[in-house]
This record gives structure tokens, C-alpha cells and sequence, in this order.
């Protein structure tokens, strides 16, 4: 019989590692910042050889991109059966996501060069995020509405969000989110 590899176990050791490490690492960037974060550090929180962490995860860019690519999914909407309300509530919890302590600090680890020296974690990022607003638009062509093209809602919604959020330009709020689904339907 093959030996099953450490990441194989979803209930296992090392998806208990995992979890308390990704935790303490969100813990920690609420905390002290992410700048100020170490392997070291989030070992000691985890309750973890330092060693452990190295050797899974190697820096800690690395780390708070698993961390971000892991978590992306958490608290994400449920359609509501109304494409507006549903694109507000994507851009909503978009917005909600890259603005929670270390929200931008972990989209910036995930893009990381020296940890996607491929690009796959940039493209994985786009995925995700396409998957909440590319949800909302198949479930209103099933219901039979109109729909953007999910190109034009990346463009109109998602990348604006994704500037104002990462340069830090003020106003960045429920009220411009929601206005950009506006501005998009208005486009139509």
C-alpha cells in the first residue's frame, strides 16, 4: 500500500498543524501587523516547532499567502436570487475581505514574486475572486436575466475595488462598492 503524504489526511496531524498555524498567523497580523510577524512567532502561538513551519511553508510570505489563498472562501454570501443585490453583495464581502486587518498584506503575499515565481497564485487569486461575482451571474442567466459579460463586472467592479483598497484612497466604503455595481448596471 502507498504511503499516504503528510497533506493527504484531511483530519490528520498536519491539517491540525495547518489550521493553528494559518490561526495564529491571522491572530498575529491583527495584533502586532504584518510586518512584525515571524515564523518564530506564529510557531510559539501555534504551539508548533518553528522547524515545522520552515520546513511547510519556508518564509513567511509564503505563509501568509497559504494563509490568504485558504481563507478567501470564509463568510462569502449566499445568492439572495436578485443579480444587483447579489453583485453588491460580492463586492461587499470583496471589499470586506481586502479591508480586514492584513487584508491587503496577505493579497500582496499571494501575488508575491518570489513566491509565485509562476504566476500560479496570481491567477489562482483572479479565480477566486471571478468564482463570487461568475456565481451570481450564472445563477441570473438560469433565472433568465440579462447579464454582463463577467470580464466587464472584473473591470468595473473588482479592479476598482482592488486600487482604491491597496493605494489606500479614502472613501473606500459600502456606499462607492455598492455604486460601482450602480455605475455597472448603468452602463447596460
Amino acid at each position: 500500500m502507498p504511503a499516504k503524504s503528510k497533506d493527504s489526511r484531511p483530519g490528520g496531524r498536519s491539517a491540525r498543524v495547518r489550521a493553528a498555524v494559518h490561526q495564529a498567523t491571522v491572530d498575529l497580523v491583527q495584533e502586532i501587523g504584518t510586518e512584525k510577524v515571524t515564523i518564530p512567532a506564529v510557531a510559539r502561538r501555534a504551539g508548533v516547532n518553528p522547524s515545522s513551519v520552515y520546513r511547510r511553508w519556508g518564509t513567511t510570505t509564503a505563509l501568509l499567502a497559504d494563509v490568504a489563498a485558504h481563507r478567501q472562501d470564509e463568510g462569502a454570501p449566499k445568492l439572495l436570487g436578485d443579480l444587483r443585490k447579489d453583485l453588491e453583495q460580492a463586492a461587499l464581502w470583496t471589499l470586506t475581505d481586502l479591508s480586514r486587518p492584513g487584508g491587503v498584506a496577505f493579497f500582496r503575499a499571494e501575488i508575491a514574486p518570489d513566491v509565485d515565481e509562476r504566476r500560479a497564485g496570481l491567477r489562482e487569486c483572479l479565480e477566486r475572486v471571478s468564482t463570487r461575482f461568475h456565481a451570481a451571474l450564472e445563477a441570473a442567466a438560469r433565472r433568465g436575466e440579462a447579464t454582463p459579460p463577467l470580464e466587464q463586472v472584473l473591470d468595473h467592479v473588482v479592479a476598482p475595488l482592488y486600487f482604491r483598497v491597496v493605494f489606500s484612497i479614502p472613501e473606500t466604503d459600502e456606499d462607492y462598492a455598492r455604486g460601482l455595481v450602480t455605475q455597472l448596471y448603468n452602463r447596460g
